[in-house]
């Protein structure tokens, strides 16, 4: 008998294997609720080889010595996933229970398994310890790079290339307070170029240095990631929520993502897009951790222990973005995580921490500060500016909902029409767009960071910047009472020119094919809106101080506004909008700026913010791009309000071909390759006998291919005659006979199952809870159909009057 492979199907051709959650759709499957019968019936051959036992023991064979169970030794591929899987978590966990058990078991045998044990346990603490460090020194390199880069638009140290334009001057002589931007060292283009910094001619000059230098940065940065990591774009928080959902996308989180991810995210931060870092050192943290991942037995053999470090690593890529380790645990715990033991909590805590300690170390800001936007208020805010921070969440909820319409229409677009077939030159009309109208306006012209730092800031008597051209009063050495000057209104119509701005191209930015982050942009945003809203209510106190609602808390004279607190509080409330954060986001932004005592303010425009957005659309920015691109997302904030049963959503349908099963014995090797040659489906229910459907257990596809192939090089005789039995005790089997494969260590033996009239909010909040594949349906215990990740999902968007196709698996 031919003893070859089947259908072409060897573990070694499974690259692109059917979709996880296509499990069955069957033939040959007879549904009869007639019989009560539990046990079906003995098989006649079975029967009469029992009866030839007992007449002649010569004329059997028992096969014990030609019986192997493939399972004994571990079979290379054998619980594994293929790209583009789902992983089944209570398989995951159940196999990391065994190996602890059976490593503390070990540990009282020697001295040798003891160091085991102690190394397995710390094992973990050691994992965050060196993601922590390796993601903080990326992002210090990050930072360093970016504002050197983004300042070569504008000229070159000469005292040093390699210097930024504050580092630059830092060490000058001839640099004065009144112009401590300028020193002899650093150089315009324009300087260089044509010898002086005045006139039209040097205006040009500097005009299309800096274009030139934005499309040279945009365009490698766009070709990088084409040309080698394409994976490498975008934020990366939709892909890596969808990954920790238990999702697989090999190559995402991997070595040339991570290198070309850290090269391009300087380039594209530097080229002067509406785009910020943030976001994206999320996906580099996660880079880190999934590469050393590897390093580790425990973490790299289980995909549910890899997640609970990809949880910590997100907490970290928060953490050393914007120097807020708190904020980064809760960010991850509340926007990322699927699933965050408590034990989760500590190791992203002391990641975080690792994290925040390596960049202070490294010190890339230059002012030893860990945060990024230092604030510090000396007025503070009273109970009637509760009402102008609501407002400004109102606008935060407007923006935000605003924008994910937005923005979403035009990455649909890309995706549909030929704009998507060229996203170089996408990037690079965006690009220049961006840089020929940004040069003009200053508050356009510096990165986002900059600008949300001027914003945040509160005038001091020698600060020199437009917004705090006030007139003050004479013989006074303070700036108790300040009426706007000319500087204010020429900043004031900059800002709200910067604003229209910003909202239009950041709407176009995110999502093409370059790193590019929203953090920085959304909080760009409002922090424009809140500075003119500060301003305008600092003037209305200062000329109509004698107002009802003015007079019992500002007195005639008295600095009684902080624009900068407005400006914090609209760059929280858009930022809310946008990525409908609450609780981490309050907690960021006072980490992010040190204002502690702002966190009421912070909390009532961010909760407006929310409630607004929600009323608009209940989907954050990262959520509606993880339904754009149809990924297997079982959002946990989602409720499912609706009356379906379980029969009306599962598999087969009436109009389907019935449910392809296996049975626990009868069935030979041909029979089962020539099953899994004609479907595509990824796993099959096992019955005790195609009459009864009594269910047995579940069996993946995967696991079979691999188990059947290594059965035909490694168990001598096998061929396409030879039975497959899925029991713990084979039964006598003639001598003639080729040898039986034992495919019991392959079998589940303990799905999960619904009865038909199960409700089908239960159901879903299974799936969420347990975070399974696939639940198979039975009535009056007997397999009736399934139901997977994909149907709910597909049934979900159908309920919700949504093309169900629109969830894909590839």
């Amino acid at each position: 008998m031919d003893n070859a492979g089947f259908c072409n199907e060897t573990y070694e051709s499974l690259h692109n294997p059917a979709s996880d959650d296509e499990l069955v759709d069957v033939a040959g499957a007879t549904l009869d609720f007639s019989s009560t019968e539990d046990v079906p019936p003995l098989d006649t051959e079975y029967g009469e080889s029992l009866l030839c036992l007992f007449v002649s023991y010569n004329c059997l064979y028992v096969g014990s010595s030609r019986l192997m169970d493939l399972l004994d030794e571990p079979v290379p591929g054998v619980g594994t996933y293929e790209d583009f899987n789902t992983i089944d978590w209570v398989r995951e966990k159940s196999k990391d229970r065994d190996r602890h058990r059976e490593i503390t078991s070990k540990s009282e045998q020697s001295t040798w398994d003891l160091l085991h044990s102690i190394s397995d346990a710390f094992s973990g603490w050691l994992l965050m310890l060196l993601i922590g460090l390796l993601s903080g020194a990326l992002a210090g390199c990050i930072d360093i790079s970016a504002h050197w880069l983004t300042d070569l638009k504008e000229g070159v140290c000469l005292s040093g290339f390699w210097f930024n334009h504050e580092h630059c001057c830092w060490g000058s002589n001839q640099t004065t307070f009144q112009e401590r931007d300028r020193c002899p060292q650093w150089q315009s283009w324009a300087e260089l170029l044509g010898g002086s910094s005045e006139g039209a001619a040097a205006y040009i000059v500097n005009y299309l240095m800096f274009m030139l230098c934005a499309l040279l940065f945009s365009f490698l940065a766009v070709i990088l990631v084409r040309a080698f990591a394409p994976y490498a774009c975008g934020s990366g928080i939709p892909e890596i929520k969808t990954i920790l959902s238990g999702f697989i996308i090999r190559g995402y989180l991997g070595k040339w993502t991570l290198i070309i991810k850290t090269i391009t995210l300087v380039l594209a931060v530097s080229s002067g897009l509406s785009l910020g870092k943030e976001g994206p050192l999320v996906h580099v943290a996660c880079c880190c951790a999934n590469i050393l991942c590897h390093l580790f037995t425990k973490y790299r053999q289980n995909e549910a222990k890899r997640r609970e470090v990809l949880s910590a690593a997100a907490a970290v890529g928060v953490s050393v973005a914007f120097g807020a380790p708190i904020g980064g645990v809760l960010f991850s715990l509340e926007e990322v995580s699927y699933y965050f033991p408590l034990k989760t909590l500590w190791r992203s805590f002391f990641a975080a921490l690792v994290a925040a300690f390596t960049l202070r170390s490294i010190n890339p800001f230059g002012n030893s500060r860990l945060v990024l936007f230092y604030v510090e208020f000396h007025t503070p805010w009273h109970m009637v500016e509760l009402v102008p921070f609501i407002l400004l969440g109102i606008f935060g909820g407007l923006w935000g909902a605003l924008f994910i319409r937005a923005n979403i229409a035009w990455c649909r677009r890309r995706k549909t029409t030929r704009l998507g077939h060229y996203p170089v030159l996408e990037v690079l009309v965006v690009t220049g767009i961006t840089a020929l109208l940004s040069f003009p306006n200053s508050y356009t012209r510096m990165s986002g960071s900059e600008l949300i730092s001027e914003l945040f800031n509160d005038c001091s008597l020698l600060d020199s910047s437009q917004l705090c051209d006030y007139n003050s009063s004479e013989n006074s050495n303070t700036l108790p009472d300040r009426p706007a000057g000319p500087g204010v209104y020429t900043a004031l119509w900059q800002l709200a020119l910067a604003l229209f701005f910003k909202m239009l191209v950041t709407v176009v930015t995110f999502g093409m094919k370059v790193p590019s982050g929203l953090f920085i942009p959304s909080m760009a945003v409002g922090a424009i809106a809140g500075r003119l809203l500060g301003v305008a209510m600092e003037q209305m106190a200062l000329n109509h101080h004698d107002w009802l609602i003015v007079k019992g808390w500002c007195s005639s004279g008295a600095d009684c506004i902080t624009p900068g607190l407005y400006a914090m509080v609209g760059a929280a409330a858009c930022l809310g909008g946008v990525t409908r954060m609450t609780i981490s986001l309050v907690v960021i932004m006072f980490e992010l700026t040190g204002g502690l005592e702002y966190i009421v303010p912070l909390m009532a425009a961010i909760m407006t913010s929310k409630w607004v957005a929600d009323a608009l659309g209940r989907e954050g920015i990262y959520e509606a791009h993880i339904r754009l691109n149809g990924y297997p997302f079982l959002e946990t904030k989602e409720e499912y309000g609706h009356k379906t049963l379980a029969q009306d959503v599962m598999r087969p349908r009436q109009s389907d071909p019935l449910l392809v099963v296996l049975t626990q014995e009868g069935m030979s090797v041909g029979e089962i390759e020539g099953v899994i040659a004609d479907t595509d489906y990824s796993g099959f229910p096992v019955v005790v006998s195609q009459e009864s459907q009594r269910l047995v257990g579940f069996v993946l596809r995967r696991d079979l291919v691999i188990s059947l192939d290594n059965a035909r090089k490694r168990q001598e005789g096998v061929v396409s005659a030879s039975l497959v039995f899925f029991l713990e005790h084979v039964p006598p089997q003639p001598f003639s006979g080729p040898p039986v494969v034992k495919l019991r260590g392959i079998l589940d033996l303990s799905p999960f199952t619904v009865t038909d009239h199960t409700p089908m909010a239960i159901a879903v909040d299974i799936f969420r809870k347990l975070g399974l594949r696939q639940c198979l349906v039975t009535h009056n215990g007997r397999l009736l159909g399934i139901i997977t990740k994909k149907d709910i999902l597909k049934h979900m968007a159908q309920m919700s009057n949504r093309d169900p196709d629109s969830i894909l698996f590839n």
